[in-house]
């Protein structure tokens, strides 16, 4: 009974915390949440009868998208695929469930945000974490040596999802990929470019795209006295650097991974370092990273790298930045991430990390859109040979993409359109629906989108209504006199202007007021 009473109790402070976010319009996702808790409660509390009610939502850290919502997502992916296809890549697809084995001890300390399913009799199976194992196994599995591929799929982490900021326990990847035995350097500038060219034309505001080596922090690691077997967790510790202050970054190192406080101090002096070409040449003098081989080939790789981005014409965009750490275990060379650094969307982007440091949907930073890096060990770990496949690619953040998008239309007055009916065939007298249908079916057959009203007799200006309201541009009007003069009366629903024409005509004038200017 009791248990009853403190169950009403919360309810009662979860109905507040509801008002209250509705008295100050909060955001519709972070009421949305507040409501799902309540909800929760309720059902905890049971019907009259003391049974469990049930409760009609989603799932926890998963979300519907409505017709609105994915409008917006379906320009996104084209303007992305778009960029992938301008760049001659192909596109895979591959389970959403993946062998247990295949994922396990590929994500260093994220690997228990993984989902594993329940045993179906013989399988030990997980989702889908990522995007890149998948592709590794595939790579290896079908001994393919190089392959330039696009997939974009859902992947799911059993993360403690804050939705209101964008983290989900089911998002969408979006990866592309360059594998294969190619010159130093070449297809990772490629990979910057992309992501410059989406970024770019998406207009999501100002953006960097930093980038670091895996042998550098390792490197740079071995002369600050960091011992080999702390390498991993504390480069996961660094990967903390843009949500955490350096005081409690070297906390964490010191207290909980038990690095001498002198090793801190002297990562702190890197760690804080930024700029281009020129610093990893100052680096390549430095007199205690000048001691380390793989610093050393990190640092000379960074050079060219820099090299191929200025004839790429993207350096304006491009920081080497020491900080910067991405915790996944399987990078093994270059690193990168991009970061809208425009004020406006900090906003939309900003968000209490708790998890996942080295995906892109989690962010690694504020305002954190793509990310990725070169992985020259992933295809070697499924060869039974150990054969290696060098490979990078880039992943884009695409969810955190998609709320920014959404945001700006909320913002913005324009209206989104969620279908692309050109015209809608409309009668202004009864008793015509027969001639509606025939020349609805004339329209479609010539591949124009038509659209025409479910009733026998509609009334013109309902019909007219749906039509603004579904932002059609064109309306068909038929009616006897037009029959008679074998006209069809094509108004425009933004200015109201109307014209008789022929229906021999109807097909090309409808595609001339609708095609793209």
């Amino acid at each position: 009974m009791e248990d009853k009473v403190q169950i009403q109790d919360a309810i009662k402070v979860q109905g507040e915390v509801v008002r209250k976010l509705k008295s100050e319009k909060a955001s519709k996702e972070q009421i949305d949440e507040e409501v799902a808790k309540l909800l929760e409660l309720k059902a905890r509390l049971g019907g009259d009868d003391g049974k469990h009610q049930f409760v009609l939502k989603t799932a926890k850290g998963t979300r519907d998208y409505n017709p609105k919502q994915m409008a917006i997502r379906e320009k996104v992916f084209n303007t992305i695929i778009s960029c992938f296809k301008r760049h001659g890549a192909e596109t895979i697809d591959t389970p959403v469930f993946e062998l247990k084995e295949t994922l396990t001890g590929k994500y260093g300390e994220d690997s228990k945000l993984i989902y594993d399913l329940k045993d179906q009799g013989g399988e030990l199976l997980s989702l889908r974490y990522d995007l890149t194992v998948p592709f590794a196994r595939y790579l290896a599995m079908n001994k393919i040596t190089n392959i330039k591929r696009y997939h974009i799929a859902k992947v799911y982490r059993r993360d403690n999802p804050a939705m209101t900021r964008g983290r989900y326990r089911e998002f969408y990847q979006c990866d592309f990929d360059i594998a294969g035995q190619y010159d130093a350097m070449i297809p990772d500038a490629e990979c910057l470019k992309i992501v410059y060219e989406i970024l770019h034309e998406l207009d999501l505001g100002d953006f960097r795209i930093k980038v670091n080596d895996r042998r550098i922090l390792d490197g740079m690691f071995a002369v600050c006295g960091v011992p080999d077997d702390k390498f991993r967790t504390i480069c996961s510790t660094v990967d903390k650097l843009d949500k955490m202050s350096w005081e409690d970054v070297k906390k964490e190192m010191v207290n909980e991974k038990g690095l001498s406080e002198q090793a801190a101090d002297q990562i702190g002096e890197y760690v804080s370092m930024q700029g281009g070409m020129d610093l990893a040449e100052h680096l390549l003098q430095d007199q205690k990273m000048s001691q380390s081989k793989q610093a050393c080939a990190g640092l000379s790789d960074i050079k060219l790298l820099f090299s191929y981005l200025q004839l790429f014409q993207v350096t304006d965009k491009v920081v080497f930045d020491l900080s910067l750490a991405r915790g996944l275990d399987y990078y093994t060379g270059v690193i990168y991430e991009a970061v809208l650094t425009q004020a406006g969307v900090a906003s939309v982007t900003t968000e209490a990390q708790n998890g996942a440091p080295g995906s892109t949907e989690e962010s690694v930073s504020v305002g954190s859109v793509a990310g990725g890096g070169r992985y020259d060990g992933l295809v070697g770990m499924f060869d039974p040979k150990g054969r290696k496949v060098p490979c990078v690619g880039v992943s884009i953040g695409i969810e955190r993409i998609f709320s920014i998008m959404e945001q700006k239309a909320e913002v913005s007055a324009e209206k989104v359109r969620t279908t692309e009916v050109q015209v809608m065939v409309a009668s202004a007298q009864k008793n015509l629906l027969e001639e509606r249908l025939k020349l609805t079916a004339e329209l479609w057959n010539a591949g124009i989108k038509a659209e025409v009203m479910y009733k026998k007799n509609p009334k013109l200006l309902s019909q007219l209504q749906h039509c603004e309201e579904s932002g059609i541009p064109l309306v068909a009007i038929l009616g006897e006199q037009e029959l008679k003069d074998g006209v069809v009366k094509l108004r425009v629903v933004a200015t109201r202007e109307e014209a008789d024409i022929s229906r021999a005509d109807l097909i090309d004038e409808i595609r001339r007021r609708t095609s793209d200017p």
